[in-house]
C-alpha cells in the first residue's frame, strides 16, 4: 500500500551552505531533520542564521546528521534554544568532532565581528546549550542500522570528513537517500566514498557539478612545488585551510614529503588552536581511516607530526610568528579565509608581492578567499584595505568534494532504480549542468529545488 512522505527544502538550495531539510510522515506526525547547518559566505548569511526556523523546533523528533562541518551543524544550539528536545543521531567520530566545531563557533562570538559582540547570539551558543546538546546526541557506526518508528536508518560512509555519512532512510520499502558531501575519493586518509545502487529517491549534493579537479597526483607535486619556491624565495606561505580533513589531508602529505626528503626542512606553523584538536580526534579514530593510513599509524604513531612542525593553539604564540624570519610556512583556518587566524596573517603578508597564498579548496561566493582567487587588487580585512601583492597559487585537487564526472559516476550506480534526484548544496549554473548531464546520461529525472519547496514522495 503506497505511503506519503513530505520533503521540505528548509535551507541548503541555491547555494553551498545551510543544509536543512524536514522529511514528514503524514499519516504519524513523525518529524525527521537531516542536518542544521549555518549558512555562510553569503550578505545576507547573519540574517538568514538568525532568523527562525521555518517548523517549530519543539515538533522535530529526530536530527540526523551527515558529518560536522557548520554548513550541516552550526545552527544546532539555536534549535536547541527554540524548545528542540528529540534525539541527535551520526556516526561516532562526528558526534565528537561537531562538540570542537560548536565550541569554536561559540568562542568566535564571544569575541564579536569587529568589535560588536552579539549577546544574544553568545547565549545561543552558550555552554548550556552546547551541554544540551551533546546529552540528546546517539551514535551508530557505519552499518548499523537503527529503527526510528516506521523508519530504517542506516550510515554508510561518504568518504569526505572523519565519520561523514550518506544517510540511507529506507520508509515503506522505499530508500530516501540523503548524500551528504560526497567525497573526493581516494583520499590520502579516508576510506572511499560509498556507492548507492538501490535508491529510489536522491537529494544530492552538487557543489561540483560544473567542473573537474585536476589530477590526484598532480596536486602533490604542486603542493611540493609551491612549497620549494617559498624556500628558494625566502617567503612567507600561507594556506588557509579547513581545521576538519584538509588540514589533516595536508599535514599527512607534507609528512610523507619531508620523511622522504621531497622538500627540505623549514619552520612549518599550525596556527589554528581547532584543527590541533581535531587532529588528536583523528588519533582517537584510526580505524576509520583508509588502510594505508592505518599502517603507517602501526609503525609511526605520528602520522601527522613531522620535523620543523610546530602547534601554536595559544594566541601569544601565533604573534610570535610574525617575528620569525623568512621561509616559513603557516597553516591555519579558515578555508574561505571567512575567520579565525588566518586573516590575522592574511592582513600581514598579502601586501608583500616575494609571499605566496595557496588556496587548497572551494571558495563560497562573498568570502575573502573568494575575492583574492578572482584576483581582487585589494580587499577588506577588519575593516581596512589590504593590498593583494602576494603570488595567489591553487590547487583544486585537494577538494574534499566529488568532481562533475565523480558525481555522475555515483549517480550511475543506482541510476537503474531512483525516481527523482533533487540537486542541493551548490550554486544555481553548477546544479543546471550536472541537472542536464544526468537526464543525458541516464534519463533520470532531476531537477534543483528552491528554499522552502515541499514535495510529495511516494513510498
Amino acid at each position: 500500500m503506497s505511503k506519503k512522505l513530505k520533503l521540505t527544502f528548509c535551507t541548503g538550495v541555491d547555494t553551498v551552505t545551510g543544509a536543512n531539510y524536514l522529511l514528514e510522515d503524514e499519516e504519524t506526525g513523525l518529524k525527521i531533520l537531516v542536518d542544521c547547518g549555518l549558512i555562510q559566505g553569503e550578505k545576507s548569511a547573519d540574517e538568514d542564521n538568525n532568523a527562525q526556523f521555518s517548523y517549530d523546533p519543539k515538533d522535530i523528533d529526530v536530527l540526523l546528521i551527515t558529518h560536522a562541518h557548520l554548513d550541516h551543524i552550526g545552527r544546532i544550539p539555536r534549535l536547541i534554544d527554540a524548545g528542540f528536545k528529540g534525539v541527535i543521531y551520526s556516526t561516532p567520530p562526528t558526534k565528537d568532532i561537531s562538540k570542537f566545531m560548536i565550541e569554536d563557533e561559540a568562542h568566535i562570538l564571544s569575541h564579536g565581528h569587529n568589535g560588536n559582540i552579539n549577546k544574544e547570539l553568545v547565549a545561543i551558543y552558550s555552554e548550556e546549550n552546547i551541554n544540551k546538546m551533546m546529552t540528546l546526541w546517539k551514535t551508530f557506526p557505519y552499518h548499523h542500522p537503527f529503527a526510528i518508528e516506521n523508519f530504517q536508518i542506516n550510515f554508510k560512509n561518504s568518504g569526505h570528513v572523519l565519520g561523514s555519512a550518506i544517510i540511507e532512510i529506507i520508509f515503506n520499502g522505499k530508500k530516501i537517500v540523503f548524500t551528504g558531501d560526497l567525497g573526493n575519493s581516494p583520499s590520502p586518509i579516508l576510506e572511499d566514498c560509498e556507492f548507492i545502487n538501490d535508491a529510489d529517491y536522491m537529494i544530492m549534493e552538487a557543489v561540483y557539478g560544473d567542473r573537474n579537479h585536476e589530477n590526484r597526483d598532480d596536486r602533490k607535486i604542486k603542493l611540493e612545488d609551491v612549497i620549494e619556491e617559498a624556500v628558494k624565495k625566502r617567503s612567507t606561505l600561507m594556506m588557509p585551510t579547513f581545521s576538519l580533513e584538509r588540514t589533516q589531508e595536508l599535514l599527512f602529505e607534507i609528512h610523507d614529503l619531508v620523511t622522504k626528503g621531497s622538500i627540505p626542512l623549514v619552520p612549518f606553523f599550525l596556527d589554528s588552536p581547532l584543527a590541533i584538536k581535531l587532529t588528536d580526534v583523528y588519533r582517537k579514530y584510526e580505524n576509520y581511516l583508509n588502510a594505508e593510513a592505518q599502517d603507517m599509524a602501526k609503525s609511526d604513531r605520528n602520522i601527522f607530526i613531522f620535523p620543523g612542525l610546530r602547534s601554536t593553539p595559544e594566541a601569544d604564540q601565533s604573534k610570535m610568528i610574525l617575528r620569525m624570519p623568512n621561509p616559513k610556512i603557516i597553516i591555519a583556518g579558515s578555508g574561505m579565509s571567512s575567520g579565525g587566524r588566518i586573516v590575522h596573517h592574511e592582513h600581514n603578508y598579502l601586501p608583500d608581492p616575494n609571499n605566496i597564498i595557496l588556496l587548497t579548496g572551494y571558495q563560497a561566493v562573498g568570502t575573502l578567499g573568494r575575492y583574492i582567487q578572482e584576483g581582487s587588487p585589494s580587499v577588506y580585512i577588519n575593516g581596512e584595505e589590504v593590498q593583494v601583492r602576494a603570488k595567489v597559487e591553487m590547487i583544486s585537487g585537494y577538494s574534499g568534494h566529488k568532481d562533475s564526472d565523480a558525481l555522475i559516476e555515483f549517480v550511475s550506480s543506482t541510476s537503474g532504480t531512483v525516481k527523482q534526484i533533487f540537486t542541493v548544496m551548490s550554486e544555481p549554473s553548477s546544479a543546471s549542468f550536472l541537472i542536464q548531464k544526468i537526464r543525458d546520461n541516464f534519463g533520470v529525472s532531476a531537477r534543483q529545488p528552491i528554499k522552502g519547496e515541499s514535495v510529495i514522495l511516494d513510498c
